[in-house]
């Protein structure tokens, strides 16, 4: 599928680099020199901290933000349960199974909103202890309601976009995702999501515990996987409209509530700190991984399969047959998947292959690869799967299994039914 063509606008406009300090303001002189919290702010603004670490956390982990802004956040009405019958299913009961999944191409509700358009597909934890994980597709055809912005309190949500472009607009600047294109946004940063080329589909995994992070170099050297400076942070924008009513739903426990304020939550005129990790970043510039670790295991971590060069000599080049500790949920965003080509595993389909449950090339895979002629071969453009991983037992919502029905009975039989011994006893 090709990229949405999309003009970017000019309110899009990037700082770079991942994890780092920025500051950014909208008005000159709207942040504060020597202090973060002066007695009176710049020009009657607002002081707010936005935390993403605890307090105490070493200053390499440390995530903070100081925000500037015309109203404080906590300007607003009781929250009340957001009573939408038509949204998504982000208190459902997971069921652990170790079979081989894949699932058909995910339709898009043209009918739907970012919110209502949110579906959990497979997870694991719980975000009142801040363990664990989400997996959800979302797919939408309508901007959200007017004057209406969203808020995640349970974890930090990293968007993979598969068909359309998401124009985010968050507390602290704009970002564009198109097809191709990874976001992060972070905990309890508010947005509001519209669609400038019509209706989009992708996919998300939502962190409960702590943050992504780069990960480490290592044997690898210093410039490989991904680097900072290819991650992009939204400069500051805002509105200043304090007579209109809003709508600020706030996921909390994987259920929806809702408040109304008077002013608009898009209103922070200067930031600086660390904490914004809206991230803008193309995922087709190298392979990419992202990874949240708990001694050297990854709860959650992110990897792509893009355009690459195949050169081993004497080596099986697709990905062997095996068991793994870990979890694995796989996305197409376009093109074919190497060890999965033809229709089985399709652009905005996925799969998901759970601890210990064995997987690798089908069989007619294998015999292609087992004999092909191993000169530079390329995998090539317009191709790109990625993977969720973790080690946590992923269970799958009923929504996953058959509501969307789009679950492929038949997956394991089609896929490893027709391999056939090989062996040949010594003589």
């Amino acid at each position: 599928m090709p990229v949405t063509k999309f003009e970017t606008p000019e309110k899009y406009k990037y700082l770079n680099g991942f994890a780092s300090f920025h500051e950014s303001e909208a008005i000159e002189g709207a942040l504060p020199i020597g202090a973060n919290s002066p007695q009176k702010a710049p020009f009657g603004l607002y002081t707010e901290k936005l935390s993403g670490t605890a307090f105490t956390a070493p200053r390499h982990e440390n995530l903070q933000s100081w925000l500037y802004r015309v109203l404080p956040s906590a300007a607003h009405s009781s929250f009340e349960p957001f009573t939408d019958v038509t949204t998504g299913n982000f208190g459902a009961k997971l069921n652990h199974i170790p079979n081989q999944l894949r699932w058909d191409p995910f339709d898009i509700d043209k009918e739907v909103d970012w919110i209502r358009g949110l579906k959990l597909a497979a997870g694991a934890g719980d975000p009142t202890m801040k363990s664990g994980l989400g997996i959800y597709i979302y797919a939408a055809g309508r901007d959200m309601d007017a004057n209406t912005a969203m808020y995640s309190s349970d974890g930090e949500m990293l968007i993979v976009g598969q068909h359309g472009v998401l124009d985010i607009q968050t507390e602290l600047g704009n970002i564009l995702v198109r097809p191709n294109e990874i976001a992060v946004l972070p905990r309890g940063i508010k947005y509001r999501v519209t669609l400038p080329a019509g209706p989009v589909r992708g996919y998300i995994l939502e962190l409960y515990q702590g943050n992504f992070i780069l990960p480490e170099l290592g044997p690898i050297g210093s410039n490989c996987l991904a680097n900072p400076r290819d991650f992009q942070i939204p400069q500051a924008k805002f509105d200043e409209d304090t007579s209109t009513t809003w709508s600020i739903v706030n996921k909390y426990n994987n259920e929806l509530f809702v408040a109304k304020q008077g002013h608009t939550p898009f209103d922070v005129v200067a930031w600086h700190g660390k904490h914004p990790k809206d991230i803008n970043y193309s995922i087709l510039i190298a392979k990419h991984s992202f990874v949240h670790q708990y001694s050297g295991t990854a709860i959650a971590d992110f990897v792509i399969f893009p355009p690459r060069w195949l050169v081993q000599e004497d080596t099986f080049r697709p990905p062997w047959y095996h068991r793994n500790t870990m979890s694995e949920f796989m996305g197409l965003v376009c093109g074919e998947y190497d060890a999965k080509a033809g229709k089985g595993f399709q652009a905005a389909g996925a799969s998901l292959h759970n601890v210990m449950t064995s997987h690798g090339p089908d069989a007619a895979t294998f015999e292609k690869a087992s004999n092909a002629e191993l000169k530079p071969h390329k995998v090539v453009d317009g191709n790109m799967a990625f993977m969720f991983e973790s080690c946590l037992f992923l269970g799958v919502t009923e929504w996953g299994l058959k509501t969307c029905q789009k679950i492929q009975p038949e997956y394991n039989q089609e896929s490893w039914s027709d391999l056939r011994p090989h062996f040949k006893r010594p003589e």
